[in-house]
C-alpha cells in the first residue's frame, strides 16, 4: 500500500511538472545576450534557447537544420536586427514555416528598432569592407541599450501572454534597475581612462567606447571582415608605438596568433572580451555579469599599462 502511494505521488508530481513545462512559451534568441535578457524578463514563464554559440561570430553562424526545428516550435523570436543575422537567419525562418515569427507579428522582436545606431554609412561601398546599411549592429556593448532591449522583449511577452503581464513588467523593472546601478559603477571604473585609445580586432566596440569615453578606432582588420595583412599590421604596430597604445581587445573567435604578434612588437596586453554571456570564463551568469567582467578587465589592463613596456623592435 505504501509503495503504491509513493508511486501515485511520483506520477502526480511528474504530471504536474510536465504541465508546468508545457505552460511555458518557447523563446528563440539569435545570440546569447538577447537570450539572457529574455530569460531575465520572462522568468519562470518562458523557455529560452539561443541559436548562436557564445564563442561564435554572430555574422557567420553555422546554420543547422536543428535551428530551423527550434524556430518552427517557437512562440517568440528575439533577434538583434540591423543586419547582424542577415547571412543566416532568413533561410532558417523560411524553413521553419512559423507564421508567428514573421516580421511585424507580436512574436518577432527586432531589438534594434527604436535605437539610434552609430556609423550609419552615407553609401554602401563594398570596397570599404562589410558595411551595414542601418549602422553598426554591435550595439549591445553599450549597456544602456540593454534596457531598451529588455523593454522591447517585455512588450512582446505581455502581448502574447497577457495573464502574466504584471510579472513580466516587474521582472523587466528589476533587471533595468540593477542594470542602471551597475552602469554607474562601470562609468566610475573607467572614468580615470577617458580618452585612452585601445586596439580591437574588429569594429565591435564603438558603442562601448562611446558610453565609457574610450577611443576604440584602430583595428587589426584593415577593413571590416577583411583578414589582416602584414602591411596593415605593420602600420598598426607603428601607430601603437608612436601613440603608446598598449591594450588589445580580442574576442573568442578572433585570431589570437595575430594579436600576439602585435602584442609582442608593441608590449601591449591582450584583453579577452566577449559580446555574449559565456563567451569567456566568468561571464556565463548573464548580461550584467558579462559586462561586469569586461569593464573590470579593461579597467585593470588600462591601469597596469599606463606606462608602456616598450615592446620588441
Amino acid at each position: 500500500m505504501k509503495r503504491n502511494c509513493i508511486l501515485l505521488m511520483s506520477i502526480v508530481t511528474c504530471s504536474l511538472y510536465s504541465q508546468a513545462g508545457e505552460s511555458k512559451f518557447k523563446v528563440v534568441a539569435t545570440t546569447p545576450e538577447f537570450g539572457a535578457i529574455a530569460a531575465e524578463v520572462g522568468g519562470d514563464f518562458v523557455q529560452v534557447v539561443s541559436l548562436a554559440k557564445p564563442t561564435e561570430d554572430a555574422h557567420f553562424v553555422d546554420a543547422k537544420p536543428s535551428h530551423a526545428v527550434k524556430l518552427s516550435r517557437a512562440d517568440v523570436l528575439v533577434e538583434g536586427g540591423a543586419e547582424l543575422e542577415t547571412g543566416w537567419l532568413p533561410p532558417l525562418l523560411d524553413n521553419s514555416r512559423n507564421a508567428k515569427l514573421a516580421a511585424g507579428q507580436p512574436g518577432h522582436v527586432a531589438c534594434a528598432e527604436g535605437l539610434a545606431l552609430l556609423e550609419v554609412p552615407s553609401s554602401l561601398d563594398r570596397s570599404k569592407g562589410d558595411l551595414h546599411a542601418m549602422g553598426n549592429p554591435h550595439y549591445m556593448t553599450d549597456p544602456v541599450n540593454a534596457a531598451h532591449v529588455a523593454a522591447r522583449i517585455c512588450e512582446a511577452f505581455t502581448a502574447i501572454d497577457a495573464a502574466h503581464a504584471d510579472a513580466y513588467r516587474a521582472q523587466m523593472a528589476a533587471f533595468t534597475n540593477h542594470l542602471t546601478e551597475r552602469i554607474t559603477v562601470w562609468q566610475q571604473q573607467l572614468a580615470p581612462f577617458q580618452g585612452r585609445r585601445v586596439v580591437a580586432f574588429h569594429n565591435s566596440w564603438p558603442y562601448f567606447a562611446h558610453r565609457f569615453g574610450l577611443r576604440i578606432d584602430l583595428f587589426l582588420e584593415p577593413k571590416p571582415g577583411i583578414p589582416p595583412s602584414p602591411a596593415h599590421l605593420a602600420e598598426v604596430i607603428t601607430t601603437m608605438k608612436t601613440e603608446k597604445i598598449n591594450v588589445i581587445l580580442l574576442e573568442p573567435y578572433q585570431n589570437r596568433r595575430t594579436a600576439e604578434t602585435v602584442a609582442d612588437k608593441t608590449g601591449a596586453v591582450i584583453v579577452p572580451v566577449t559580446q555574449y554571456p559565456g563567451g569567456i570564463k566568468g561571464t556565463e551568469a548573464g548580461y550584467i555579469q558579462m559586462m561586469d567582467g569586461i569593464v573590470a578587465a579593461v579597467a585593470q589592463a588600462l591601469k597596469v599599462n599606463e606606462t608602456p613596456k616598450g615592446g620588441n623592435p
